[in-house]
């Protein structure tokens, strides 16, 4: 992959509509998402993003193998160098990552997840399965942190909780999936105290309630963590609160649904509707007025412990965080508004 002179460092519009691309192609969530923020943090998240996606793209592509895992490290040295790979999203990401300063170690823990995934994550305890979470989601999470320039370390502690506990419900969704592509990811010790053989069970996957029991173990775990996240959530100004509150209750409410079908997530994928989704839009807003609180002062999880100290230490332009949440806030009233006006005309109200 050749290297790139210094006048072509900086990414163009053309790269940043590759990036734009890769979001509305691999998550619209995400591209509708990330309309609300001002153009700089779009920008942003949106190379960062691409990055990731480019990430998983070529781990999969190469059929996990080492060799792809390899050539992402280079890539991510190339753009600490200042000199990306010839690809554009490589340009973008090298852009925002002098931009905001962000700390080396958060993409590299993202990279050292896929690299567990090539290797076969094998996760015997709990802490374990934080220690994957974490560079898989709780790095994202904290990159997202840093480009919007929070970095106190409790706000940064519980921002990994939240990560850790939105990549848990990820798990205790995708059990039945992740086992029929030959993946196990919940903890041994776990599965043996149920009196299940996981190997076993992973070669024939098939729903049982001693597997249900696990899973709703994994799910009450998860529910912890967004409890010890939601001081740092309403720790934030009035105006930062809605949009957060709506990503953890709607993440949650996959692990509802999980439950509501007895925990069995092997035969099925819980998948929340989108008349839910308004509705919990809702309860994010009525939650996010209720007022602010004082931010937990409980530790990191030992598991996260060293990404809220590489985002803490950095050092970067620090985003607008009321204009972006006002913006935030104005959509989601927009979504309940339009929801009731429906009902209205169909005389449900």
């Amino acid at each position: 992959m050749p290297m790139l002179s210094s006048e072509s460092r900086h990414a163009s519009a053309a790269d940043r509509a590759v990036c734009r691309d890769r979001i509305r192609t691999g998550s619209k969530s995400f591209a509708a998402a990330s309309l609300l923020l001002p153009s700089g943090l779009r920008e942003a998240s949106t190379a960062l993003y691409a990055f990731c996606r480019l990430s998983d793209d070529l781990v999969d592509e190469e059929g996990g193998s080492v060799a792809a895992i390899a050539d992402l490290r280079d890539r991510l040295s190339r753009a600490y160098a200042g000199c990306p790979a010839d690809d554009p999203v490589d340009r973008a990401f090298a852009e925002m990552v002098g931009r905001f300063a962000l700390p080396r170690a958060l993409p590299e823990a993202l990279i050292d997840g896929l690299a567990w995934d090539v290797e076969g994550v094998c996760c015997e305890t709990i802490g374990d399965l934080y220690a994957y979470a974490a560079r898989v989601a709780g790095s994202v999470g904290a990159m997202m942190t840093v480009l919007m320039g929070v970095r106190d370390p409790a706000m940064l502690a519980r921002a990994c909780d939240l990560g850790v506990a939105m990549q848990l419900t990820n798990i205790a969704r995708d059990v039945g999936e992740d086992a029929r592509a030959g993946r196990l990811y919940l903890p041994r010790a776990w599965l043996r105290e149920a009196g299940i053989d996981a190997e076993a069970w992973i070669r024939q996957p098939v729903f049982t309630p001693a597997i249900g029991a696990v899973v709703a173990r994994l799910l009450r775990t998860a529910d912890e963590l967004y409890e010890r996240a939601d001081s740092g959530i309403r720790g934030l100004p009035a105006s930062c609160r809605p949009a957060i509150f709506a990503a953890r209750y709607l993440y949650r409410e996959i692990g509802q649904k999980v439950a509501g079908r007895g925990y069995d997530s092997v035969s099925v994928r819980a998948r929340v509707p989108g008349a839910r989704k308004i509705a919990l839009i809702g309860r994010a807003l009525a939650r996010a007025v209720a007022g602010g609180a004082a931010v937990s002062g409980l530790p990191p999880l030992a598991e996260t412990a060293y990404l809220v100290q590489a985002a803490a230490h950095s050092a970067g332009p620090v985003a607008d965080l009321g204009r972006i949440a006002g913006r935030v806030l104005w959509v989601a009233h927009l979504f309940v508004s339009l929801d009731a006006r429906q009902r209205l005309s169909r005389g449900q109200a």
